[in-house]
């Protein structure tokens, strides 16, 4: 039976406002990215989506953006590890937009100098999305930019530069369905 996942990246943090790429490090939520959560909570409540549970990376952006949307919703929160985003190694902190680190995003097995490579992360997220597609239960994933690239390609065939390219805005919400 075909069921629901949905799934939204944790809200603006300050080096989203730098322009850093903060991969594991644990970078937390701007007072504008607080507000993003909540609307994002409200606007799911208004909705009246049926939604079993939210699942949420540990790291303190993405556990404080599903709180916020728990707290609206009144759906219950799990804390889910294998929702951590990569850990680019060598990229952290650096500027999301510069070439040596677009250019390594193609490199699908380089581990970034002491990060996690691409098919690493795939394997972890992919095995969690194996499980939830044989649950049935509707969930609500909340992660990060580098998730979100491999959630979006579990549903759809995309090339190697269209998944390096992909990504999603704070608190934006996509909607998938599993076969």
């Amino acid at each position: 039976m075909a069921h629901t996942l949905y799934f939204t990246r944790h809200g603006e943090t300050f080096w989203n406002v730098e322009n850093k790429i903060c991969g594991a490090t644990d970078i937390a939520l701007t007072p504008r990215g607080h507000e993003q959560a909540r609307a994002l909570g409200a606007e799911l409540a208004r909705q009246g989506l049926a939604v079993d549970r939210i699942l949420c990376s540990p790291l303190s952006r993405a556990h404080d953006t599903a709180r916020h949307i728990a707290a609206a919703t009144g759906w219950p929160l799990q804390v889910e590890p294998r929702l951590r985003e990569q850990n680019f190694g060598r990229f952290e902190g650096t500027p999301r937009d510069g070439l040596a680190f677009k250019a390594a995003k193609g490199h699908f097995v380089e581990r970034f100098g002491g990060g996690e490579s691409m098919l690493q992360v795939a394997a972890r997220v992919y095995s969690l999305l194996d499980e939830l597609a044989a649950r049935g239960d509707t969930c609500l994933l909340v992660a990060h930019n580098g998730i979100a690239r491999v959630v979006h390609s579990y549903f759809c065939e995309l090339t190697n530069e269209e998944y390096a390219a992909f990504g999603i805005h704070n608190c934006e919400l996509r909607t998938y369905r599993f076969p």
